[in-house]
């Protein structure tokens, strides 16, 4: 099998753009005598003319022979899928060699066979991802089209579409994770085998899945997402609280939610924290339980009952969900949505106590304060407000501190 060699000239990626510390991996294995690429989502977001998030590489060297070459700085983890993390401060360039072996029928259940270039290709899930970059050519290695399909704005799976969603269910997310964030269209054939093959959605790892949905709520995209995700039926599958609530006459509140939280991550440099998107999700839905329990009545519920029916929500959503959530993430969430009717009381009148800001999560409930704020801007007084009161606190502590020795 034979790959398309595209020179400069015949793609789009410009050098000065790729992080420096990738460029000195791909070098360091070169110059021990190893094949080394960039791949996947990497090349696939610089060919498209965006800052890739993180860099993969792909080599001919063995873990322990990776190892070996960039000792202390590189540790290797996984069982089933063998890989090293070479480490510069924060950031991780992740290394992996070339596999094969995969299997045609059944779920992947090992995945530590080593191959040449072209197998390692026909093993990833879309052509857009199946891009090899040689920095020392400069060129992208294209043994599936990718190139050209990226040109073209067209999501296609490496192989047939229905035994690729059967090996690992996660990708038919994935799918539409890219068609969220790029916008591209769905070939025909592949849009067929997603729907004929969602069910097969249950059979995923829960913890990858949860993995991905969070990691869509940080992206900058995570309103077409779910959209998508609902409109394509895996939803029902993964949240069917959540999905009922969406394709109900409420649904659209989330989306703005989740629009307000795509147009802050997208101006970020780091995204909202977890606790606070995924409470993009469920604050509209007890927005509405408390207007049917208790506002439609003509009723002020007391701050107690709407904590005990936030939990409540929580609760029924963590417990209905494909995934489990931690413990932490739902703690958290709980505290941020009991918050919201602390900072802005149903009954109009703020309790400011110093004590409620100087908890170390109260940071969190104001970014959702912010976000509220964007889609009411009657709220931006309430959020410059507790901003001020935090700013007091943090300068009162300051004042009280003991001098250094």
């Amino acid at each position: 099998m034979q790959p398309k060699i595209h020179p400069p000239g015949e793609h789009t990626i410009d050098p000065n753009f790729i992080d420096k510390d990738a460029l000195y991996v791909l070098k360091k294995l070169r110059s021990a005598g190893f094949i080394a690429y960039l791949v996947g989502g990497s090349v696939r977001d610089l060919l498209v003319q965006r800052i890739p998030k993180d860099y993969d590489i792909s080599t001919s060297a063995k873990p322990e022979e990776i190892k070996n070459l960039f000792q202390r700085s590189c540790i290797l983890i996984g069982r089933r899928f063998r890989l090293a993390h070479i480490r510069f401060g924060h950031k991780i360039i992740e290394v992996a060699t070339f596999r094969s072996g995969e299997n045609d029928d059944d779920l992947i259940v090992h995945d530590n066979q080593w191959g040449t270039p072209a197998e390692d290709v026909l093993r990833r899930d879309f052509t857009i991802n199946g891009l090899f970059y040689d920095a020392e050519t400069n060129s992208v290695i294209d043994y599936v089209d990718g190139l050209q399909d990226i040109k073209e704005s067209i999501l296609k799976t490496i192989g047939e579409p229905k035994t690729r969603f059967r090996q690992d269910p996660v990708r038919m997310i994935r799918l539409l994770k890219f068609q969220a964030r790029f916008g591209f269209k769905v070939a025909p054939n592949v849009a067929q085998a997603l729907i004929s093959s969602k069910d097969e959605i249950v059979k995923s790892s829960p913890a990858r899945i949860l993995e991905e949905i969070l990691r869509m709520l940080e992206s900058g995209a995570s309103s077409a997402f779910f959209d998508l995700m609902t409109k394509s039926g895996i939803l029902e599958y993964l949240f069917p609280c959540l999905t009922h609530f969406l394709e109900g006459d409420h649904g659209k509140e989330v989306f703005q939610y989740l629009s307000s939280a795509d147009q802050f991550n997208l101006k970020s440099r780091y995204p909202l924290d977890r606790a606070v998107l995924t409470s993009c999700l469920l604050y509209p839905i007890l927005e509405h339980e408390i207007r049917v329990k208790y506002l439609d009545k003509n009723e002020v519920p007391h701050l107690g009952s709407v904590m005990m029916l936030s939990n409540s929500l929580i609760d029924g959503f963590v417990t209905s969900s494909f995934s489990h959530f931690p413990r932490r993430l739902s703690s958290t969430m709980s505290f941020i949505l009991a918050m919201q009717y602390k900072m802005t009381p149903l009954s109009g009148k703020r309790h400011p106590r110093p004590k409620l800001v100087r908890n170390k999560e109260f940071h969190l409930a104001l970014n959702f304060l912010k976000l509220r704020s964007f889609l009411n801007p009657e709220l931006l007084d309430a959020y410059s407000f507790w901003k001020e009161m935090i700013r007091q606190s943090e300068h009162h502590q300051k004042q009280h501190q003991s001098p250094a020795p």
